[in-house]
């Protein structure tokens, strides 16, 4: 049975995109991108909500990045994506499905259907309603020392606390900060 692994990178306070949808932010280097390029490696799918996907699709195919980044590149754009969207009819980036089923029935399927792990990137909206329903498995945090002050959260509107457990740190040069946690289950 595979994990969904949700990945973002995050502001310290909390913040994944800025006021204007912004990701300039991002401390991008060479230690990050060899780091992608394994992470991204080890799934066997990636999960976007459509806000996300949309982003990705009109970046990652390009012939720009194709050669400024090929390893990245070549791995975003052949690995399976299953996209969740109640607006969109038709997907253009290769090996993209849009899911037709409720997003907590496809997930289950996949995680249960699956031997590679799934990884969710952005989409904090589909996240939310995800870790609702207990099936995100693990948080990447890679927390940049940025604040800003304002913009969007990764966890919006929480009634609840989330619990965590930390189970891995891992510092990057450039000041990065790397958390892994896995929902807690002592209360």
């Amino acid at each position: 049975m595979a994990k969904l692994i949700m990945f973002n990178l995050v502001t310290i306070d909390g913040f994944f995109a800025g006021p204007n949808g912004n990701i300039d932010w991002h401390h991008v280097d060479d230690e990050f991108n060899r780091f992608a390029e394994q992470q991204t490696a080890e799934f066997g799918t990636l999960v976007f909500g459509r806000v996300t996907y949309e982003l990705m699709a009109g970046y990652w195919p390009t012939a720009l990045v194709q050669a400024d980044d090929p390893v990245v590149a070549n791995i975003m754009n052949s690995v399976p994506k299953l996209v969740f969207s109640r607006t969109l009819k038709k997907l253009d980036w290769e090996n993209s499905r849009l899911a037709t089923a409720d997003p907590s029935t496809e997930i289950a399927k996949l995680k249960r259907d699956s031997t590679n792990d799934a990884a969710l990137f952005g989409s904090a909206n589909l996240a939310a309603s995800l870790i609702a329903e207990g099936l995100i498995d693990e948080f990447r945090l890679l927390v940049n020392p940025v604040v800003l002050g304002a913009g969007k959260p990764l966890f919006p509107d929480r009634s609840t606390p989330l619990e965590l457990r930390l189970t891995a740190t891992r510092r990057f040069k450039n000041g990065n900060l790397l958390n892994t946690y896995v929902p807690s289950t002592e209360k």
